[in-house]
């Protein structure tokens, strides 16, 4: 790295756990380019949930610096799900297996505009396990486009950007004192991200101003809660609804862990109504 030059960044999210198995993709990328700077995003995502996966780099890559990104999330390794290299918008590579995970952080960084499947064996590890292509194929891919040996296009062949897996994204249902949605993300704090934002809410209730509401997550009815913008806002072990980081509607308990309470998971059904 020449005198002035940043270093290049290669953001990284698994669900891998803390068992070596990241570890050994850093150091792949690091063998092959040893001024990048990793910015470990999560390693703890749940198992094979590839929508928790896709929350979080979406939620993430907007506050990193330009760079070459890697998501492996990745239960069809080793079958026939193409291996994928995006380049969005901001100018980001987003690099991992084409099963929906990469696509909504692409659209927070202004869009795909290209799309390439990773066929040039050249950038892989020379030998290639059939479980392991996090360590073998995407560390190697992500770590030469970051040292600049490699060019998007040398990465594999091109291939239509509305053919790459896109998540269905849940779609919020407003009526007259009803909003119905669903579960799009647990956070460590048990917190439940919502798939469903203000204006949502508002085209259900109306006023949001100091509204208290009936909420129902899954089977479990929550009764009275108050719509605050944070936890502080109400007493400890209290239900509230407000908007979180990424502008989205959530659920917690102040200073408790609501998902443990209601069993909930991505994909449970929320409803919020006017009491």
């Amino acid at each position: 790295m020449g005198s002035g030059e940043r270093p290049s960044v290669i953001g990284f999210l698994t669900d891998f756990g803390l068992d070596g198995a990241a570890a050994a993709c850093r150091g792949v990328m690091l063998s092959i380019c040893q001024d990048a700077q990793i910015v470990d995003i999560c390693h703890t995502v749940r198992k094979y949930a590839v929508r928790d996966g896709a929350f979080v780099l979406r939620a993430t890559l907007p506050y990193l610096p330009v760079g070459v990104h890697v998501a492996v999330v990745d239960p069809g390794v080793g079958t026939a799900r193409r291996p994928i290299a995006v380049r969005v918008a901001r100018g980001d590579v987003l690099v991992g297996p084409d099963n929906g995970i990469l696509l909504p952080a692409a659209d927070a960084l202004g869009g795909a505009v290209e799309a390439r499947e990773l066929t040039n064996r050249d950038l892989w590890l020379p030998a290639v396990s059939s479980t392991f292509h996090g360590r073998d194929l995407f560390a190697p891919v992500a770590a030469h486009l970051a040292a600049g040996d490699a060019s998007f296009d040398d990465v594999g062949t091109e291939i239509p950007v509305n053919g790459v897996v896109r998540l269905q994204a849940p779609r919020p249902r407003a009526s007259d004192g009803l909003l119905e949605t669903e579960v799009t993300y647990v956070d460590s704090f048990g917190n439940l991200r919502l798939g469903a934002a203000p204006d949502d809410l508002a085209a259900a209730i109306g006023r949001l101003d100091d509204r208290r509401l009936i909420a129902r997550v899954g089977a479990v009815e929550l009764g009275d809660v108050a719509f605050v913008p944070s936890f502080g806002h109400v007493i400890e072990d209290e239900t509230v609804l407000y908007v979180d980081s990424s502008g989205d509607l959530a659920l917690a308990v102040n200073q408790g862990d609501l998902a443990s309470r209601t069993g909930a998971v991505t994909g449970t059904p929320v409803a919020l109504e006017r009491p």
